[in-house]
């Protein structure tokens, strides 16, 4: 398992941006879901991914390919924390033709991402 970026606003334009792999935006995700990898078992551990993902999806799923799974993580994002992507970031969105479900995927990492920010840390840096 390669180390995962850090969680502040240089990773997430670099979501936004593509300069991040698809890969490496999964695994945040993951990781902050609470699924962690067992090196020994060479599969993931969802003892701390919360009860509602974890039903659903026992592995972690793969955000950028499935919109079912993107569709979610937009569902568990709070109301009050919709908008961080345009308020934090500044973010005026893609340009029209410039982007395609792989890029709306990565924008909703983005948000979701912000948002555990915002309530594990109170804060986005």
């Amino acid at each position: 398992m390669t180390e995962l970026p850090p969680l502040n606003t240089e990773t997430m334009w670099a979501i936004i941006n593509d300069t991040i792999d698809d890969d490496a935006v999964n695994r945040l995700l993951w990781y902050y879901l609470g699924y962690r990898y067992d090196d020994n078992a060479q599969t993931y551990d969802n003892k701390q991914v919360e009860p509602e993902w974890r039903s659903e999806y026992p592995q972690p799923p793969n955000f950028i390919e499935s919109r079912p799974a993107t569709v979610k993580l937009t569902r568990s994002i709070p109301q009050e924390n919709k908008q961080l992507l345009k308020q934090k970031l500044g973010f005026k969105g893609y340009k029209i033709g410039e982007f395609g479900p792989r890029q709306t995927r990565r924008a909703t990492a983005v948000s979701w991402l912000l948002s555990y920010m915002m309530l594990n840390y109170g804060k986005i840096e």
